[in-house]
């Protein structure tokens, strides 16, 4: 649950069930009061409807945290400082060491957290290699790399191709509507 609009939906649903000492989070929903099974059954069929879903395992809700403050950390606004230490950062946020975390990442999604966080700052650089608006370089900095170079060997070790391959490849394959 990232959004504001995630968000709402959930308190609102929470609400129509009755629930009024509700806390809701990025990924995250706390029910400060008595919730019958019959209840916990209601709550997890009314987030179905909606697209969501109840985690009830500790180790699922931690995959899922980390998932959440990964994604959080590859869309953070230009102004926000650097991440210089992920691992440092997500203990700091979570309150578990690395460690565990990295552990508990690995044997429910079967990548590690730094594939993981790799793989959506790729997904961000392909957002905007097809948008066209910066260059290679300013995507770079954007993401946080230490060179073109480095964005560009980590980029084609991911995808299988250098950006200016994909961005080609990318524009042959797309259709545009003063093409039809």
């Amino acid at each position: 649950m990232q959004s504001r609009r995630c968000k709402t939906i959930v308190e609102n649903e929470l609400k129509k069930l009755g629930f009024s000492d509700v806390a809701v989070g990025p990924g995250i929903a706390e029910i400060n009061e008595e919730v019958s099974a019959a209840q916990y059954s209601q709550i997890r069929q009314a987030l179905r409807e909606e697209g969501f879903e109840w985690l009830e395992d500790k180790k699922q809700i931690l995959v899922h945290r980390i998932k959440s403050t990964i994604i959080a950390i590859v869309h953070r606004p230009d102004d926000e400082p650097r991440i210089y230490n992920l691992s440092a950062l997500l203990s700091r946020e979570l309150d578990y060491d690395y460690t565990y975390l990295s552990n508990v990442f690995s044997e429910h999604l079967g990548i590690t957290i730094e594939k993981f966080y790799i793989a959506h700052k790729i997904e961000r650089v392909k957002g905007f290699l097809l948008y066209n608006e910066l260059t290679l370089t300013e995507i770079a900095d954007k993401m946080h790399y230490s060179s073109v170079g480095h964005l560009s060997n980590q980029f084609k070790k991911v995808t299988g191709l250098t950006p200016s391959e994909f961005k080609r490849n990318e524009g042959k394959s797309r259709s545009f509507p003063e093409d039809l």
